[in-house]
């Protein structure tokens, strides 16, 4: 069974930057297209796209909110996909959750299979 976990949330001050990290089990990292997404407060049932790559690390998407602050990553040995935030602002603020399919990514939640539990990002203002 495919286990994904973030880590890496937590408070941050305007500005700042934080680095979420999503380890994969259970499964063979190196065919997921890894992505993540982040549901707001008070939006509960979306979830909005923030950065994907496919399973050979190339294919980098972006969300418009993020683009030019936000970077993703992966690391294949440690069966980790990164997300660097740089930046930050309160509009930032949302559960962010990592998501994997098979080889190509999407930039829609219903096409991943697996999902962690998620990470809370607050940035205060």
């Amino acid at each position: 069974q495919v286990h994904l976990g973030e880590s890496g949330g937590g408070l941050v001050q305007r500005g700042g930057s934080l680095k979420l990290s999503c380890v994969v089990s259970g499964g063979a990292f190196a065919d997921y297209a890894m992505a993540w997404f982040r549901q707001a407060p008070g939006k509960e049932r979306e979830r909005e796209f923030v950065a994907s790559l496919n399973f050979s690390g190339n294919g980098k998407h972006y969300g418009d909110a993020v683009k030019g602050r936000f970077t993703i990553s992966r690391h294949d040995v440690l069966n980790t996909v990164y997300l660097q935030m740089n930046d930050l602002g309160p509009e930032d603020t949302a559960i962010y959750f990592c998501g994997a399919r098979f080889a190509i990514a999407t930039m829609y939640a219903d096409e991943y299979e697996h999902w962690g539990q998620g990470t809370q990002v607050t940035v205060s203002s």
